[in-house]
């Protein structure tokens, strides 16, 4: 089997081999993948992370041998968790979003094939965050005013389950990228009012499909992506959208996850 890694600030993981298929999510820097598919110039490929499937142009992404692979994802343990910072070596800059990894880094630099890079701000050690409903809060509200973007999951562009699945990753939480996967997680909610800081929210459509997902901030607010990540209020009917006066979503389930 063949693997690869993201080299570029962000790559769109598409859900065919062309330029005009739609986006369905995203690779960072430094993101791994195995590879399960060749095809004109494209690479179908999973994600190391979530397992996530989607092709991308193989242009963007980088050869890893599965000795280097194996190396790269064990070594991939620190992030950085500024909006958007820069890493510098002796030939070039390089753009890192929020929660990409940074492999091999110690003492403020990380090793990206043969380059080292210095990297001045704030990383986490993943293996020594424990999950808080204050560290997903702290987190959620980063990307506050973010652009709502199909198969977006960063701070320039994020989709619901993008922000969720971000935000959960970087407190050490695990959860798949599409909202109705994430939704077959953690532990049902009976009612809203039980619900705390850090719980996800789920809403459906008519048919009762799982559409849309939030994070409680309390038992009355939430953030959430729709049109721009924003805060709005919710209640065991739905969210209610002040700026417009009408309730956008119809609750489906509040879950738990730590």
């Amino acid at each position: 089997m063949n693997y690869g890694v993201c080299g570029l600030p962000i790559i769109p993981m598409r859900a065919y081999h062309s330029d005009k298929s739609e986006m369905v999510s995203q690779l960072l820097f430094a993101e791994t993948f195995q590879i399960l598919e060749n095809k004109n110039n494209w690479i179908y490929i999973q994600t190391s992370f979530d397992n996530y499937r989607g092709w991308i142009d193989e242009k963007q992404s980088l050869p890893l041998s599965e000795t280097d692979f194996d190396r790269f994802t064990g070594s991939s343990l620190h992030f950085s968790v500024d909006l958007v910072n820069t890493a510098r070596s002796n030939y070039k800059e390089q753009p890192v979003l929020l929660g990409s990894p940074l492999p091999f880094y110690r003492d403020l630099q990380f090793s990206f094939f043969d380059d080292k890079y210095s990297f001045i701000g704030r990383v986490i050690n993943i293996t020594q965050v424990k999950p808080t409903p204050e560290g997903v809060k702290n987190l959620a509200l980063k990307f506050l005013n973010a652009p709502y973007l199909w198969g977006g999951k960063t701070p320039l562009g994020v989709d619901c389950s993008g922000l969720t699945q971000m935000v959960y990753k970087l407190n050490n939480l695990s959860l798949e990228r599409d909202s109705f996967l994430q939704a077959q997680q953690g532990t049902h909610l009976t009612k809203i009012d039980e619900a705390r800081t850090g719980d996800l929210a789920f809403f459906q459509n008519e048919e009762g499909k799982i559409i849309h997902v939030g994070i409680m901030l309390n038992n009355t607010q939430i953030i959430h992506a729709h049109g721009f990540v924003r805060i709005d209020s919710v209640d065991q009917r739905g969210i209610y959208n002040t700026d417009l006066g009408v309730y956008s979503h119809t609750l489906s389930m509040v879950r738990r996850y730590f």
